[in-house]
């Protein structure tokens, strides 16, 4: 079976050094062992990279670190990326404060990702983004894009050990 290839949200990998939620962190850090695996084809574009760099330099760096421990393709965003973040604001899906989240789901729908894997609640993982993500992809002819939580895919991942 294909791999499915997923992007990931960098709150995903702030979660690898979230002490305030151990709960989500080690989830995270399970997610992190099935990566270093390669159980999934990763996707991270360059705002991951920005939204990394505006981390204060000790997490940062263990951030970064922990990003060189698994394979990925970087992906650049670029004008044809930009117009699908767009029409999540002018769709009101999301609105323009949260255009890196915009941005973010808008990269794993043109660079073909299966899903789009995130921590991020109030504007990723919820219904009005999911929901919205389909009209969008069906709007402009990409195929559909998943979200999904870390523990999705540990959960998924765990009945196939089965």
């Amino acid at each position: 079976m294909k791999k499915l290839k997923i992007y990931l949200d960098t709150c995903v990998i702030g979660y690898l050094d979230q002490q305030d939620d151990p709960g989500r962190m080690a989830e995270t850090h399970r997610l992190w062992e099935r990566l270093k695996a390669g159980e999934y084809d990763v996707v991270i574009s360059d705002v991951t990279i920005e939204e990394l760099n505006r981390c204060h330099d000790q997490r940062r760096d263990k951030l970064l670190q922990c990003l060189a421990q698994i394979s990925f393709e970087r992906v650049i965003v670029d004008d044809q990326t930009l117009a699908v973040a767009e029409k999540f604001v002018d769709l009101g899906i999301l609105k323009k404060k949260s255009f890196d989240d915009c941005r973010h789901i808008a990269a794993a729908i043109v660079f073909g990702c299966d899903a789009i894997v995130s921590w991020n609640f109030k504007h990723i993982a919820n219904p009005r983004t999911i929901v919205g993500t389909k009209a969008v992809t069906t709007l402009s002819g990409y195929k559909d894009l998943l979200i999904f939580t870390p523990t999705f895919l540990i959960e998924e991942g765990d009945d196939n050990d089965s």
